[in-house]
């Protein structure tokens, strides 16, 4: 806290000072935030790009950092903008006004660039501090945009909305690269309490884009099938690691990884318009997903060798009765029933049903990994087999899936 600061004028300040965004507009400090998002490097001699960036970060950040801090940030904030304090010092009954006015007043002569630096550098120590990673001009996961999915807060929950309805939400390179980063960011928040998939419009998933093999190269194959192979591992991964509740709403059709990864969910509610398909025969491929582990456990063998070696096609409470699905909605009722239950369950203890899906999934974790590699390293396999090359350009030709 600033010297000669009362504990009447620490009480205002606690209750009113920085504390949300209606309050930094109510203190007349709204221009510390800007419109539009922009991210940048910090580095010496920071340009107004800079200062421009770290002010939206400031907004994005969650927890109060204390009056002593908020007065620092807005003192580097006033000298920045406008240079050295030049206004008459408040009323000592207006404690607010007054302790802002010293903090600005104590910084003196310091030039605008130097609080600017000062300002951004408080920024992203505390951004670091809280687990939000500084935004950088990076091509690291982290740092990339969701280009094929909708991520979304709602109150505690991670919305997380594949968002390629003309398409079907079909799985391009891209969205499988977004849907691991959402999981991680997800993952990674402290103020998410559970994650929630679902589809935009008609289909939940509409299983891989064909574009993604519009550019197979026969003479390549083995080392693109061993790429590939790596890749879907991770992206199976990011699944069984997901270390918070994880809630499928499948909104409509489904098919292929985006029915076998939801034996990986931990509740799985569907729409009565969904359906339920593996057409790996089909396409001269085998299961992935960890489903030649967990279909057999939740269906039996029987029910899980129709669905995984024929390709056979579950209606929503076909799928229900063979424990692949929680519970089956009509679609009229669908969003409102699943936005009331997330809204409900994100409000139980975080710390309680985090702890306690890692208790269920201990014993089961390796297993899982094991099962996702051994799938890869078959598919692998059978991605090199002239067998499985015509299988998929056939069904490349055909233009559907």
């Amino acid at each position: 806290m600033a010297s000669g600061i009362s504990l009447k004028a620490s009480a205002i300040l606690r209750n009113h000072f920085f504390s949300c965004r209606p309050h930094f507009i109510r203190l007349g400090l709204a221009p510390v935030f800007s419109r539009k998002f922009h991210s940048t490097q910090v580095q010496f001699g920071a340009t107004e790009a800079d200062f421009d960036g770290a002010k939206e970060r400031l907004n994005l950040l969650k927890e109060d950092p204390g009056n002593e801090v908020k007065l620092k940030i807005y003192a580097l904030f006033k000298q920045a903008t406008s240079g050295p304090c030049d206004t008459p010092k408040p009323s000592s009954i207006n404690f607010v006004a007054r302790a802002k006015w010293s903090a600005w007043n104590d910084l003196g002569s310091l030039t605008k660039e130097d609080a600017r630096e000062e300002y951004i550098k408080i920024v992203d120590d505390l951004a670091r501090a809280e687990g939000a990673a500084v935004e950088e001009e990076t091509t690291s996961e982290d740092a990339r945009e969701f280009t094929s999915l909708i991520y979304e807060m709602q109150g505690k929950a991670a919305k997380i909305t594949l968002n390629r309805p003309n398409v079907k939400n079909a799985l391009s390179l891209d969205l499988y690269t977004d849907i691991s980063a959402a999981l991680k960011k997800a993952a990674e928040d402290k103020n998410v309490s559970l994650a929630v998939v679902t589809g935009a419009g008609d289909y939940y998933c509409s299983g891989n884009d064909l574009k993604n093999f519009a550019n197979v190269d026969p003479s390549n194959i083995k080392q693109m099938a061993e790429e590939s192979g790596d890749f879907l591992e991770k992206f199976v991964n990011s699944f069984i690691e997901f270390p918070k509740p994880l809630i499928a709403a499948v909104n409509g059709p489904a098919i292929g990884v985006a029915v076998t990864t939801l034996g990986l969910f931990d509740v799985v509610y569907a729409s009565d318009t969904a359906t339920f398909r593996t057409p790996f025969a089909a396409l001269g491929q085998s299961p992935e997903g960890c489903s030649s582990y967990i279909f057999p456990k939740i269906m039996g063998a029987a029910k899980a060798n129709e669905v995984l070696l024929f390709g056979r096609q579950l209606s929503a409470m076909e799928a229900k009765e063979r424990g692949l699905v929680t519970e089956v909605f009509h679609n009229s009722e669908f969003t409102e029933e699943i936005n009331r239950r997330v809204a409900d369950y994100s409000e139980l203890p975080t710390s309680s049903t985090i702890s306690s899906k890692n208790l269920i999934r201990a014993s089961e974790m390796d297993v899982l990994k094991k099962v996702n590699r051994e799938e890869c390293d078959l598919l692998v396999k059978l991605w090199q087999s002239p067998e499985c090359f015509q299988a998929i350009m056939n069904f490349f030709s055909r233009g559907k899936e």
